[in-house]
Formats: C-alpha cells, structure tokens, sequence
C-alpha cells in the first residue's frame, strides 16, 4: 500500500491529474491517472489499491513507515470522455493539415531557386521537424489515448517522447536563428549572394538538429513503461520513471518542468524581443529615402518570421501555464485542491491540442503573411492549373526581381564606402 502511495504522489509531479467518477465516500474506487507527454495526447490507466507495480526497471523498496495518502478527489470525469473525441479529431486534423502543408512548403523550397535564401532554409527545417512529429507521434498518441494503457512497448516508450524534444528543439532553435539572422541582414552585417546554400547554412542547420537531439536523450534515458495489476489484468503506463537511479536523471526529473518552459518556450521569446528591438532601432536610424526594394523584401521577411515566433508562443502558451500553476500553486493538502486539479485537466487539454495544432500552423501562417509563399503554394498546390512553360516564366521572373534590388544594394554601398575623390 505504501508503495502505491508513492508511486501516485510520484506520478502526480510529473504533471498527472488525478480524477475519479463521483460517489458518496471515499471508499469510492480510486482516480484514473492521465499521463501527459509535451504535446501528446494523454494515455489512461486506472490504479487501484492493492496494485503491484513493475517496469522494465524495478523500483526500489521503500521504508515501512509512509504517511497516508490524501483522500482521492471525487469529481466526475464527463469531461475526459469529452476531449478524447475533441483530441482525436484535432489530431486528424493536424495529421492531413500537417503533411499536406509541410510537404507542400519542402517542396517550394526544393523547386523553386528563387526560394532558396538563409530563412527559407531555416524554414524548410521548421517544415521537416513537424512532418517528423506528425508522422510518428501524432498517429500513436492519439491511439493512446482511446487505449486504457501503453500497447506499443519500451521501445516505442522511449522513442515517441525522444522524437517529440527533438522537433521541439529544433523548432526553437530555428526560431532564434531565424530572428538573429533577420537582425543581421537589416544591420547589414551580412549580404546574401546567389541562391545556393552559404558555407554558414550548411554547418547550422545540422548542428541544430545535433543540438536538439542531445538535449532530447534524458527523455530516452528516464522514461519507462509500469506495469499496475488491476482485477487481473496487466495496463502499462508510459511516463518519465519514478525512481530515476543517476544523479543527473534525479536532477533532471525534478527540474524539467522549468527547464522546458525556460528553454523550450522563454528563450525563443526572448530572443525574438531582443533582436527585433534592435533591428527596429537599426531600421528607425535610416533615412527614410536610403529605404530600397531590397530592403523591403528583407522587412517581409522580418514580418514573417516574427509571425512565427507568435504562433509558436500562442500555440505553447496554454500548456506551459497548466504546468507552471502546478508547481506554483498545487498543494497537496489543501482541501480544494480537486477543483484545481479539474481546473487543470482542462488546461492541459486545451494545451496539448493547441501544441499539437503548432505542427501544422506555419504552412498556413505563411500563406497569410507572405506574398511569396502564397503565390509558391497556390502554384504547388493547383499546379494542374498552370502549364508548364507559364510556371517556368514565372520562375525567371521572380529569380531576376530578386537579383535586381540586391545588385542595386550592393552598388550603393559600395558607393557609400568609396573614398570622395579631391
């Protein structure tokens, strides 16, 4: 018993919520627990008293003397069964949404030479993280979660959190490279030549993505599946394990809540606010009639990244707070404490599809901010419409309105660096 008791207390710090049906004691049967991944859909299984856990790792025996466990809260969960359809049809949304809009913007890229500048490569690596979210993760959690328990194994386990950090990461890597990078081409720092690929491109995009995978092991190294005994029958739980044996996974575990939301959702705001602060200092400095096309074209594209960046924040929001008020503001022993929790099962639905829905935003965020990206999707996505020879044309054209402005940029500034003759 005691170590049931644990194990909820455990589970219910790893962002868990424990809700049972309404009944007229607290002999009642105990709560169900949801157990929620970042951005996945949260998988169930009902523990009851008297349950034996076992995983993959053993955990350890505990002294014999415990403090009794809180009474269960006794709340109904209507509202369970109502955001498992709302979740399972935002997750079919996203899944056709998502692959459709991200290929879609990969291919843009890929076909088009006058799409292939620095941020649009960022981007394309934006587009390439969320098709690997949504393939894999999407699909199995939203199985997850009409199942009771985990039916995928360890490996899975370990692999669809490890896969959900990765995007995240490289997601929020790309969104601060992608904001110094236009604070750089408004400062003039840095000139963009030709469309192929820049030596510095093809060293940061994969070190983002190296990056975004080691931050992700601890999720492979922690999580685990449980095994709870109820009325007979074996239901697994896959989660982030209770009894961590190293000492950085310790660290990890009670740390992670705040180690997200600094790094996974605080520092791509951050760096956005900087740098756009100063780029807007920059742009304020210069005379207004020194403004060219080409320096036009680089604050669209300043516009369309910062668009990013908000739908980003807009899409995590939701969830982080949930989290944040778990750990501000939860207390165990406070006798209302169930309202909260129900106040948090809402919360963190409402952000685990906003999250999901991120994976399949920019493709849309994109068509509606940017002419550019508009005209390449309504060409990729109805190209039956226009013949051939009509879309080569138009390749030419856009390549050389291109060329034109920063050629002319170029010339002023060398202009502006010549020496006045005497």
């Amino acid at each position: 018993m005691e170590m049931v008791a644990l194990v909820l207390s455990l589970l219910l710090t790893n962002g868990i919520v424990l809700i049972s049906a309404a009944a007229s004691d607290q002999n009642s049967p105990p709560a169900p627990v949801i157990e929620f991944f970042e951005t996945a859909s949260p998988g169930i299984a009902e523990l009851t008293e008297g349950q034996t856990p076992n995983g993959s790792s053993p955990l350890r025996r505990m002294p014999e003397k415990s403090p009794p466990p809180h009474p269960m809260c006794l709340v109904s969960t209507g509202i369970r069964h109502t955001f498992k359809y709302i979740n399972t049809m935002v997750s079919g949304l996203v899944f056709v949404v998502g692959i459709v809009g991200n290929s879609a913007l990969l291919r843009i890229i890929y076909e088009n030479k006058c799409m292939r500048s620095r941020p649009n490569f960022l981007i394309a690596s934006l587009a390439l993280g969320d098709l690997l979210h949504i393939v894999i993760d999407i699909p199995i959690n939203a199985y997850r979660l009409m199942a009771e328990d985990w039916p995928f194994g360890l490996a899975l386990c370990k692999l669809v959190p490890f896969i959900q950090k990765t995007t995240v990461g490289v997601t929020v890597l790309c969104l601060c490279a992608l904001s110094i990078d236009r604070y750089r081409a408004v400062a003039s720092w840095s000139r963009i030549k030709g469309f192929g690929t820049s030596t510095w491109t093809a060293i940061e995009i994969p070190f983002i993505w190296v990056i975004s995978t080691i931050l992700a092991v601890p999720e492979v190294v922690g999580f685990d599946t449980i095994t709870m005994d109820y009325k007979g029958q074996h239901l697994r739980i896959c989660l982030l394990h209770p009894m961590q044996t190293s000492q950085f996974m310790k660290l990890y575990k009670s740390a992670k809540d705040w180690w997200l939301f600094g790094f996974y959702f605080c520092m791509p705001l951050a760096c956005t606010a900087i740098f756009y602060t100063l780029m807007t200092w920059k742009m304020l400095k210069k005379k207004k009639n020194t403004v060219s096309d080409y320096t036009k074209q680089r604050r669209e594209v300043a516009k369309t990244v910062f668009c990013l960046v908000l739908v980003f924040v807009l899409c995590w929001f939701p969830l982080y707070l949930s989290r944040i008020l778990k750990l501000t503001i939860y207390d165990e022993k406070d006798p209302k404490r169930c309202q909260l929790l129900s106040v948090f099962l809402v919360l963190d639905y409402i952000g685990i599809n906003m999250a999901s829905l991120n994976s399949c935003i920019n493709p849309i965020a994109l068509y509606m901010v940017s002419k550019r990206f508009k005209n390449c999707f309504k060409k990729c996505l109805c190209c039956w419409c226009i013949p051939p020879e009509v879309s080569d044309l138009e390749d030419v054209q856009s390549i050389l309105k291109s060329k034109v402005p920063e050629q002319a940029s170029e010339n002023s500034n060398i202009r502006a660096n010549k020496p006045p003759s005497s």
